[in-house]
């Protein structure tokens, strides 16, 4: 089946949702919280509300183990919210729920107060403005990396578009204001294999950043990176702090304690401890590093 077709199927398929949310009695909600009242097929996501994330009772099995146990997680729009826990505290798999990758057993999840998560293909919820940095940087090594960021950049991506497709001159200065931002400025032709670690996640994060995100899901952004390049991965995300959604999920406390000192001191930064599928803790760094649950499943004495 060609790219055209395969799009063509999936906007009926959102027309055929809206008709029927369209035709439910008053009250129902299909899955979706009366509270947020919109269409579910909407490609914009609402956050109005100030919210840009609803996780809410999330609840994953894998063959009787609760990897979430009713999870529930709210971040606010230009939020830059630092998530820590034990191995098997249900991190990673609570971003596997959100980026369509795992389904749940039962709860909710929305982008905005619109867009059910839950209703979509991994693929639909990257559209809708929800990017993914992996633990394991993934780069096109044998491109340069100027390659990277003009492949990763957000245009029409149906075959005969593609195919056409020439760069403009604000394409031009956007990979040049990309590149300057992920620390790259003076790699642009550099092949991609041949960077660093660090550097390799820099690449990968400014090729999310092409495609316009709203929302960032990192896993370990910093693991196996050097204590400089650590440093300067918080500066570029407190950066982006404001103009993005930030979820860093990290087992480095010294990069935690960067982040949530840094940046907009303004707006208090909440840090959440995931144990057993759910939320242990939440609250300030100081707040959660003195809670004795929290020491005891996860800090250490």
């Amino acid at each position: 089946m060609t790219p055209d077709l395969l799009e063509e199927g999936a906007k009926r398929r959102e027309a055929y949702i809206a008709r029927l949310e369209g035709n439910r009695a008053p009250g129902e909600s299909g899955g979706q919280a009366a509270s947020f009242g919109h269409v579910v097929s909407s490609d914009v996501v609402d956050t109005s509300n100030g919210g840009i994330l609803y996780v809410d009772d999330i609840t994953v099995s894998f063959d009787g183990f609760r990897a979430l146990n009713k999870l529930t997680l709210n971040i606010a729009v230009g939020e830059l919210r630092c998530i820590i826990g034990p191995n098997g505290a249900g991190k990673t798999t609570m971003m596997d729920v959100i980026t369509g990758k795992t389904k749940p057993d039962s709860g909710r999840a929305f982008f905005g107060t619109n867009i059910d998560l839950l209703r979509l293909r991994e693929s639909e919820i990257a559209s809708r403005g929800v990017g993914r940095k992996f633990q394991k940087p993934t780069v096109f090594e044998q491109l340069s990396v100027f390659e990277n960021l003009e492949l990763a950049l957000k245009m029409d991506r149906r075959v005969r578009a593609s195919l056409m497709h020439k760069l403009t001159s604000a394409d031009y200065d956007r990979i040049a204001e990309m590149l300057k931002l992920i620390h790259l400025r003076d790699s642009g032709s550099r092949t991609a294999g041949d960077l660093s670690h660090g550097q390799k996640q820099w690449l990968e994060i400014g090729m999310l950043l092409m495609q316009d995100p709203k929302l960032l899901l990192l896993d370990e952004p910093v693991a196996g990176m050097t204590d400089e390049e650590t440093e300067r991965t918080a500066e570029l995300f407190l950066s982006l702090e404001g103009s993005h959604s930030l979820v860093v999920v990290e087992h480095d406390m010294k990069f935690i304690g960067e982040l949530v000192n840094g940046g907009q001191r303004e707006k208090k930064k909440i840090v959440t401890v995931l144990h057993e599928g759910s939320v242990l803790a939440e609250g300030a760094l100081a707040d959660v590093q003195a809670n004795e649950r929290v020491v005891e499943v996860y800090l250490g004495r």
